[in-house]
């Protein structure tokens, strides 16, 4: 949109110069529409590996120009609950303001009154906006007082997974592709295989590069738990979230609980390394980028920069997804797309300045015209129109392939700034995948669905919510315990502990209120049973 109206102005400017000579020679033009002044908006992301620069790169420098908008990003150190409680408790939010939807401070900076309405800054300033979003998404994210508050990324209908075939979830199961095959391609599908395969890397493959190899890596371990041992594993294991209308109990499944022996056994021989339990995000990246895990479930957009640097390095060293695993029946794992909530929502805090030109700013990046830069760059310069569809230059495509952050630097496309990405929209244009990533989303396929309970949030302040984050909390610290206890009847005894413990915490209650949101959730977008 504001490419149009530049070149409207640069258009009309002759025209109204011509007009007034020859109307009065003496007199200048009185133009009443001229490009805003440059502003610099603070836009803080809630999470602390973001550490993404805006300027310098052919996308951001391309949405200044356009919009008249800098950014100056802003991300946690340290805890980032921590940090953005403290931003809101001292009123000192910055302009704009993307964090996860499920996150509790949603509620309150709407509650608290911290935040703009977009509707109203729509109706009053850009109109445009009504053009750009989803009226799906916009119905689902108004609130009861008919205000929509924050617009999110990333979004999918359940009806989005009825037109396509290739949309993709997160959730895959990784190996390191050398070494896999150096044992064969073993199945690691069931639990003596997955066993073996474990004992033979690590017995056959102690170093890897002249670094120790981790036999099992995971995402890491948190105040809820870890989603590798946990949820993730569950998906894997293609256990229900319901079972005849009513939230299931996954924690309890027998199928869940062989499988976390399995780990315990393999920990208690020594292959759960130190390392998985207390490494966070940074440790774990540097040890992706060395290739030192043989094998973990593990969110694959998470890998992106990492698999590229040990592509460009060695082909044959990058992590592939295979099947990994399955219940004792053999089902596909059940893994979830993503949801009508998306992944980060997006806001307009009160202490913006200026709030005119951000909601100007969230209506270009939702448009086409953001869409395309923002995943394809500038045509001519990052991609070229080869018989009606894009085609990345090869130079532009071979360092999104090596070298993540350079190419970030340089470009900024491929979704670089991700805070409005229109997955659906961009399918478009969206071109063959690429290796060396391309694999791991195409092997995500056939197993992604939508699941409704995804979209299931609590509201911390009610009993239910409490409940909730006080089991997550007293599993956080079981979970660990499982894991690494020496024997199975220790194994038994912790896990007991934790159901007893649970139930006191109010366990029925989660279970009752995801019941409930689970059915309002499919009543709402009109999903059949």
């Amino acid at each position: 949109m504001f490419g149009k109206i530049k070149g409207y102005f640069l258009f009309i400017l002759p025209v109204l110069l011509l007009t007034a000579c020859g109307a009065d020679q003496a007199k200048e033009p009185e133009l009443t529409e001229e490009m805003p002044e440059p502003v610099t908006l603070d836009w803080y992301i809630n999470y602390t590996w973001y550490k993404t620069p805006w300027g310098g790169n052919v996308v951001s420098d391309k949405i200044t120009e356009d919009t008249g908008v800098n950014i100056h990003f802003i991300s946690p150190v340290g805890n980032a609950e921590e940090k953005f409680n403290a931003l809101m408790s001292s009123n000192t939010l910055p302009d704009i303001i993307t964090l996860g939807w499920w996150e509790n401070q949603v509620d309150e900076m709407i509650d608290g009154g911290m935040v703009y309405a977009l509707n109203e800054l729509a109706d009053e300033y850009d109109p445009y906006f009504w053009q750009v979003t989803n009226p799906t998404v916009v119905s689902w994210y108004t609130r009861e007082d008919g205000n929509l508050y924050c617009y999110p990324n990333s979004t999918y209908t359940p009806q989005d997974y009825e037109t396509y075939d290739n949309i993709g979830s997160n959730q895959t199961f990784l190996v390191r592709k050398d070494i896999y095959e150096a044992l064969g391609c073993p199945d690691m599908t069931t639990r003596e295989g997955f066993a073996d395969a474990v004992r033979r890397a690590a017995r056959e493959f102690p170093q890897v590069d002249g670094y120790p190899l981790i036999p099992i890596g995971a995402h890491e371990f948190n105040s809820t738990g870890c989603v590798s041992f946990d949820q993730y594993l569950q998906n894997f294991l293609a256990i229900p979230y319901e079972k005849n209308g009513i939230y299931y109990d996954r924690y309890a499944d027998p199928e869940y609980i062989g499988w976390l022996k399995t780990f315990r056994e393999l920990g208690a021989e020594g292959y759960l390394k130190e390392d998985i339990f207390i490494d966070q995000r940074t440790q774990m990246e540097e040890k992706l980028a060395r290739g030192q895990y043989f094998c973990m479930i593990y969110q694959r957009t998470d890998m992106r920069e990492q698999q590229a640097e040990l592509y460009a390095n060695n082909p044959d060293r990058i992590y592939m997804a295979v099947d990994g695993p399955q219940n004792t029946a053999g089902d596909d794992p059940v893994l979830p797309g993503g949801g009508i909530n998306g992944w980060t929502v997006t806001f307009i805090s009160k202490k913006c300045a200026h709030p005119d030109r951000a909601i100007k700013l969230f209506s270009y990046l939702m448009s086409e015209e953001g869409q395309k830069l923002t995943s394809l760059g500038i045509e001519g310069i990052t991609y070229d129109m080869k018989d009606g569809r894009p085609v990345i230059r090869e130079e532009v495509q071979e360092l999104l392939n090596g070298d993540r952050n350079r190419y970030n630097m340089v470009y900024g496309a491929d979704n670089t700034y991700w805070m409005f990405q229109n997955n659906v929209m961009q399918l478009k244009w969206r071109m063959p995948l690429e290796p060396p990533n391309g694999q791991l989303e195409e092997w995500t396929y056939p197993y992604t669905h939508y699941l409704a309970h995804y979209e299931v949030s609590f509201n911390r302040n009610s009993e239910a919510g409490d409940a909730d984050v006080n089991i997550k909390k007293l599993w956080s610290k079981t979970l660990p315990a499982l894991l690494l206890a020496p024997t199975e009847d220790e194994f038994d005894r912790i896990m007991e502990e934790f159901l007893r413990k649970r139930e006191n915490l109010g366990f029925e209650l989660v279970i009752e209120e995801s019941t409930r949101q689970t059915r309002e959730i499919k009543e709402r977008l009109g999903i059949q049973e």
